[in-house]
């Protein structure tokens, strides 16, 4: 089992959503975040005075997924998000150790699908 945590775009969530769904990924955690990279931000003036904002907007996604889904969620949240600028985004992959449905009280694989 494995966390895949994605920092993308908020503009390229509808195409990411759109793909993860074409490969059979449905259950998924979105959050909005803020987060500075290569970017480094911008300057913005507001009321004449000059603003350094290097917070920019992200959208965090997180999929809880057993190993043979592993390749193709990583594939699908590549091609919603990748415009080929800088600040497409970061994939983060991290072993889960252990899984618990709530309702149920499945553990393990049976607890994500």
């Amino acid at each position: 089992m494995k966390l895949i945590i994605a920092y993308i775009q908020p503009e390229r969530l509808t195409d990411v959503k759109k793909a993860l769904f074409a490969e059979e990924v449905f259950k998924i955690s979105v959050t909005n975040s803020l987060g500075c990279g290569q970017q480094k931000g911008f300057h913005e003036v507001y009321r004449g005075v000059e603003e350094e904002v290097n917070l920019l907007k992200k959208v965090r996604i997180e999929i809880a997924v057993n190993d043979n889904f592993v390749d193709r969620t990583i594939k699908a949240i590549i091609q919603g998000a990748k415009s080929g600028n800088i600040g497409d985004g970061k994939i983060f992959v991290v072993t889960l150790e252990q899984c618990i449905r709530i309702r149920t009280g499945d553990t393990g694989s049976s607890a994500i699908g």
